[in-house]
């Protein structure tokens, strides 16, 4: 095959890094630093293929002028974003959701009189963590699920993540982490992989939503619980600091944010009381 119709056999100049960079970042917030370049080129090298494209310069004058190009652009997104997950990820959180943080926001909601219950997975990949999260609810509500309004919104800026996630079909790498009596009621055969019970998957909504489009982010209210892991790693300290600070306004007041076990919000926000939990950190709203 011909190296320039690979994608691979071509090599981003400088410039063209810089372009790239720039729309990429004004697009979806996602930062690639100077050192990042040989990552970018490496991403982006299967839509030069796919596009029939020579070079990286052909593909940011496709991007920036095509007027048929918001397809390519969701692409483009399904390729710089990584999507390694996997249900029970990071279990010292998992716990802090199942024991102290779910357990208190129903008992808080059951004095008030209230029976609705919002859940926001902020970068939901496959839909690993979203299922996660619905299989703590069902476990701790038990029987008792029927009279509550449970929502979990999980959104992504990757449409090929989200069709796997509503598929919703999994390998064993995947339940890896799911002791087996969790695996035996939350999860059925489904040839070599496994599928998430009905149950489970009806209390997931999955949206399409880039991080970076700041109204429809504002629209994202009333949540009690919002997962945002590995999402901030993506983002310069100026885009930090404005989406945490809309996250702050999604959720409700006793809420609580969970990011990456990696990740901090040192020098980005002052606006959430740090809690601890048992091997985790949680970011309460008071």
């Amino acid at each position: 095959m011909d190296e320039s119709m690979t994608g691979t056999g071509r090599t981003m100049t400088d410039e063209t890094f810089i372009l790239l960079r720039d729309f990429i970042y004004e697009q979806s917030g996602i930062y690639f630093a100077d050192n990042k370049k040989s990552q970018l080129e490496a991403r982006l090298g299967l839509r030069l293929r796919a596009n029939n494209l020579a070079d990286y310069e052909k593909y940011y004058y496709l991007l920036k002028y095509d007027p048929n190009s918001s397809r390519e652009l969701r692409a483009l997104f399904d390729s710089v974003t990584t999507n390694e997950t996997s249900f029970f990820r990071s279990p010292p959180q998992i716990q802090a959701f199942h024991e102290k943080v779910v357990p208190e926001i129903i008992s808080r909601k059951e004095k008030q009189g209230e029976r609705q219950i919002r859940l926001w997975s902020a970068g939901c990949s496959t839909g690993e963590e979203p299922y996660t999260m619905g299989i703590v609810l069902k476990q701790i509500l038990k029987d008792s699920v029927a009279n509550w309004d449970v929502k979990i919104i999980a959104s992504d800026i990757s449409e090929k993540a989200l069709r796997s996630a509503k598929n919703a079909v999994y390998s064993d790498y995947a339940l890896r982490s799911v002791p087996p009596e969790i695996k035996q009621a939350f999860f059925v055969p489904d040839g070599n992989s496994y599928r998430i019970v009905d149950d489970v998957r009806t209390l997931v909504d999955l949206q399409y939503l880039n991080l970076n489009d700041a109204r429809r982010v504002q629209i994202m209210k009333g949540f009690d619980i919002i997962f945002c892991r590995n999402v901030l790693i993506y983002f310069d300290d100026e885009a930090k600091k404005r989406f945490v600070a809309q996250l702050y306004d999604c959720l409700n007041h006793g809420g609580y944010l969970f990011i990456g076990h990696s990740e901090s919000l040192h020098n980005i926000s002052r606006a959430f009381k740090l809690v601890h939990f048992p091997g985790a950190l949680g970011y309460k709203k008071e």
